[in-house]
């Protein structure tokens, strides 16, 4: 305790060793603004020494944006007599500011006016509050990101299928609903099996909202689309700071996908190193987040799909036999369309309505010789690829038919299909015609490139019912 004022003396304040004992710190000002009095904390937590403390004004304390603060506070505090309270800012000796609730009171002390005052360091409440303030604007965002998620997620679903039911009757595509109807009210995993362009997420769709989780979210995460160092992230999610470019904590899909299904399409695309941490959630139901040490427990229920076999790739190394056995428990085959004839008239009757309200086209029949010309073709791109190809016809067509251009399997398709003779000639004369535009003679035409009379082309033209789209 440090005192000098001839004024205020011991004797004359006999709160000093109250004063002197408060664990915050605290000081009396006279009238004229001069310190007079304080306790050890004061000096310690200011930085200055006993003698440079006495007599200072308390302006000296003070920032300067916030001393007319002070000056009305004084001035109410001897006028009226009554506690004034300020949340402010203080100077320590070096400059540094120092937050602080100010309390100050009234007292007269033999004749003379003065003002006692507690201030509290609030430097550690104003930190955690701003650590509050980010944790709160952190989950403000996360909560904006999954709100856009799951927008994004519901979209995806809406805009990925054309329709809501698998179009079909065949033989083949009913067995496969079938077995949809038998495993879609359990929790079992499924694997859908089958080739590019089958279908499969719309197969994933229909056990889901066939399920008792129909309610809850179905999620999926596209395995080949996703960088390999990104899909541990994509799937478990990562804390804040876990690795370059993890700025901000985000949320896995197996946490978006509790209570509900996860669908992960294309699963042989999975790198081996992270098969065993999706082993652990099949047979446990819990992981770990990227960064964290805290066990996450979620119910989810997977359905997965793959267009390759998986039995090879475990022989390769490349897929673990165990996540195998797991992932295979119900396995459902989706024939490719080649083994379902009888259902391309029905779906490009679909595809045709369709397109003919986007393209504002009225195109109303599809002859049979141009159904005959589908199912004749092998189509190595399946649904995906009959989608395309009527968007196509509906593109070029001018009349009330549907025309279909001449379907050839591209190359890489073709690369062990042994031909007839007839056939192999057919193909290549029409991949020659389309380089030339079907301009069959002169310079740049067909004949010239076959090296053969232009009359001998259109004979050959005529005996392999190769015709220019469009021509009847």
């Amino acid at each position: 305790m440090s005192i000098s004022n001839k004024h205020l003396s011991q004797n004359s304040f006999h709160g000093e060793s109250i004063l002197k004992s408060m664990p915050e710190f605290a000081y009396v000002f006279n009238k004229q603004d001069e310190l007079v009095l304080w306790n050890k904390n004061f000096e310690l937590i200011l930085g200055y020494s006993a003698d440079e403390l006495y007599k200072k004004s308390v302006y000296d304390f003070i920032a300067e944006n916030e001393r007319d603060a002070n000056t009305e506070a004084i001035y109410r505090l001897f006028t009226d007599k009554e506690e004034q309270t300020l949340n402010q800012n203080i100077l320590t000796k070096s400059g540094e500011i120092i937050p602080v609730i100010d309390t100050a009171n009234y007292a007269l002390i033999d004749g003379e006016e003065y003002l006692i005052g507690m201030a509290i360091d609030i430097s550690k409440l104003r930190k955690t509050e701003l650590k509050l303030q980010q944790a709160i604007g952190e989950l403000q965002k996360l909560k904006e990101q999954l709100e856009i998620e799951n927008i994004y997620l519901r979209k995806e679903i809406e805009n990925s299928y054309g329709f809501e039911k698998i179009i079909g009757k065949s033989e083949q595509l009913l067995h496969s609903l079938y077995r949809i109807e038998q495993v879609a009210p359990t929790n079992s995993t499924v694997l859908l099996e089958g080739e590019t362009g089958t279908g499969k997420e719309l197969f994933a769709l229909a056990i889901h909202n066939r399920s008792n989780r129909k309610n809850k979210p179905f999620i999926k995460v596209n395995c080949a689309a996703l960088p390999a160092t990104l899909i541990e992230s994509e799937l478990f999610g990562h804390e804040r700071g876990s690795f370059t470019g993890a700025n901000q904590k985000r949320i896995g899909r197996f946490e978006l996908a509790d209570g509900g299904t996860l669908f992960l399409d294309e699963i042989s695309e999975i790198p081996v190193e992270l098969q065993s941490k999706l082993l652990r959630i099949l047979q446990e139901g819990e992981f770990e987040r990227i960064g964290s040490p805290e066990t996450i427990k979620v119910d989810v229920r997977i359905i997965a799909a793959t267009n390759l076999d998986l039995e090879e790739l475990i022989r390769k190394k490349l897929f673990r036999k165990d996540l195998y056995y797991r992932l295979n428990v119900y396995p459902v085959t989706i024939a490719p369309l080649r083994d379902r004839l009888s259902d391309i008239p029905l779906l490009a009757e679909h595809f045709l309505k369709r397109c003919n309200l986007n393209f504002g086209k009225n195109i109303s029949q599809i002859t049979k010789k141009t159904i005959k010309q589908l199912q004749s073709y092998s189509w190595p791109g399946n649904i995906r690829e009959l989608e395309n190809i009527i968007e196509r016809a509906v593109i070029i067509s001018t009349g009330k038919s549907l025309t279909v251009e001449p379907l050839l399997n591209p190359d890489f398709e073709e690369k062990n299909i042994l031909l007839p003779l007839d056939e192999h000639q057919r193909r290549y004369i029409i991949k020659v015609l389309e380089k030339t535009y079907w301009k069959v003679d002169g310079a740049n035409g067909a004949a010239r490139i076959l090296d053969i009379h232009p009359e001998t082309l259109r004979s050959r033209m005529r005996k392999l019912k190769i015709k220019r789209p469009g021509q009847f």
